[in-house]
């Protein structure tokens, strides 16, 4: 009878077999393929490049901008040639997400943070100022706040402080990481600052969850895809618009946008790194381990990963937010080691060993 580990070995064995063989086109795959955040693609993108130069006898990779929920979508599609190797994700993987992925197969995931950024906000460099708060920004992009008819039409209508210029934000789409980002540190935030929606998320989490989060689709907030160029594009087009995006596009473009400060704390590098500026979140990338194998570089791609993302690196250089040393060393030890996630670490729960991880009974 086989062990749980050599049906597993097995099974490892197949699927890199499978990945190494022919892709959907009847072709095999000698190249690493990357798809999801936005916000991440330019860390990706950069380290690509390196990789490029530094190990010549490997293909480049291909990285995809698909938004992190579409990427992790097709990363947990299953494994195979055709399937992403890797996922690029602005916020963590979902439990839903990671039971998907098991469903199709997609067993031993590594999951790691790459670093931080923050969902800045931002207007032209001679354009409109404000100082924002998270309840002034749920107040004016609420489709329907604290549960009432959304009728603020312009920033004074919000906080008499603010000018009375019109409310017009460019943002992420519902399929953006950045966007489930903005609705859990800044929106839903925002909404609690009501005590009759603190108790409803206890009272009745989907209302509380739809009231806190949903967008209004009036025209005041305007979807722009997952090309957050495009936002710094419009708002520099338009000087009473404001942008929201990574801080990495802010960093990137300073020369032409300016941040706006939250809670009186602006977007910058150190406030980002100490969790001063109410919009800090982590960066992830997901990995499955049974391409490691199959995919030639992918190894030495994360590697590369480890490699240039400390503080004084190039990723640094184009906005990533280095990790603290602890943090970092931890995260290199799960691409060193292959460090598969398990459904416990998104839980916080201590996973119980399944019975067939018991001794047989004789």
């Amino acid at each position: 009878m086989l062990s749980k580990q050599s049906f597993a070995a097995g099974l490892t064995g197949l699927a890199a077999l499978f990945i190494s063989g022919c892709d959907a086109a009847g072709g095999a795959r000698d190249s690493i393929r990357a798809v999801g955040s936005s916000t991440v693609y330019p860390f990706a993108k950069q380290v690509a490049e390196i990789y490029a130069r530094s190990h010549t006898d490997y293909k480049s990779p291909l990285i995809e901008q698909t938004g992190t929920g579409n990427g992790i979508q097709l990363f947990c599609s299953g494994v195979g040639a055709d399937k992403p190797d890797m996922a690029n994700a602005s916020r963590r993987m979902k439990l839903s997400e990671f039971d998907n992925c098991q469903a199709n197969n997609v067993k031993d995931i590594i999951e790691f943070q790459v670093g931080l950024d923050g969902i800045a906000f931002a207007s032209s460099k001679n354009g409109i100022m404000l100082n924002l708060s998270p309840r002034i920004v749920y107040e004016a992009l609420a489709a329907r706040p604290y549960g009432e008819e959304q009728t603020n039409e312009l920033w004074s209508d919000v906080d008499s402080s603010l000018p009375a210029k019109p409310i017009l934000v460019y943002g992420p789409p519902s399929t953006s990481g950045t966007r489930d980002a903005l609705k859990e540190l800044v929106l839903e935030a925002g909404c609690d600052t009501d005590p009759r929606m603190k108790a409803l998320k206890d009272e009745d989490k989907d209302l509380h969850q739809q009231l806190c989060t949903e967008v209004r689709a009036d025209g005041a907030y305007s979807d722009q895809g997952e090309q957050d160029n495009l936002i710094v594009q419009k708002i520099e087009a338009n000087p009473d618009s404001i942008g929201i995006f990574g801080f990495s596009y802010l960093d990137e473009n300073a020369d032409k946008v300016k941040g706006l400060p939250m809670n009186g704390v602006d977007p910058t590098y150190d406030n980002i790194a100490n969790f001063d500026y109410p919009g800090a979140r982590p960066l992830y990338i997901y990995v499955k381990k049974a391409h490691m194998r199959a995919i030639p570089g992918l190894d030495v791609y994360l590697e590369e990963w480890v490699r240039n993302w400390n503080k004084d690196g190039p990723l640094a250089s184009i906005g990533l937010v280095a990790l603290s040393p602890d943090l970092m060393e931890v995260n290199s030890r799960k691409v060193s080691q292959r460090i598969a996630m398990t459904r416990g670490d998104l839980t916080g729960e201590t996973e119980v060993a399944a019975a067939t991880d018991l001794p047989e009974a004789r």
